[in-house]
């Protein structure tokens, strides 16, 4: 099963390809403001250095969160416009073993239908200024 897996709630974004539980290739860069220019590009850089497409993905487990407000919006649209589009399962896990928990369920036949964000505090939303 390949699986990608997705983390943009610092400003260091980390991709990771995964056959199952061995891992293929993972990146980190640092994003900050360019992480919605850059992480379609990085995706598929990912891919290709393992002579893969986005249409030999399985599935994707994301982290989601706590974390930058922003970031998890950014990565969560990616993974869940990725899983829809290709009609493959999506994960959304939490904590250190993020990603093995996340691999394991989707091997188990778990998924969501949607992975939702954790910003680990309510949002902060102010009034709009005419």
């Amino acid at each position: 099963m390949l699986i990608l897996t997705i983390r943009t709630d610092k400003p260091e974004a980390e991709l990771g390809l995964f056959d199952n539980d061995r891992k293929l290739e993972y990146i980190t860069w640092q994003a900050h403001r360019e992480l919605s220019i850059v992480v379609h590009k990085k995706i598929e850089q990912l891919l290709s250095a393992e002579g893969q497409t986005l249409s030999n993905l399985e599935g994707v487990v994301c982290f989601i969160g706590p974390g930058s407000f922003t970031g998890l919006r950014i990565g969560l649209t990616v993974g869940n416009a990725l899983a829809y589009g290709l009609q493959i399962p999506i994960k959304a896990a939490v904590g250190d073993t993020w990603i093995q928990t996340g691999i394991a369920e989707l091997k188990n036949g778990e998924a969501d239908e949607i992975a939702l964000p954790e910003y680990g505090a309510d949002a902060h939303i102010t009034q709009q200024k005419k």
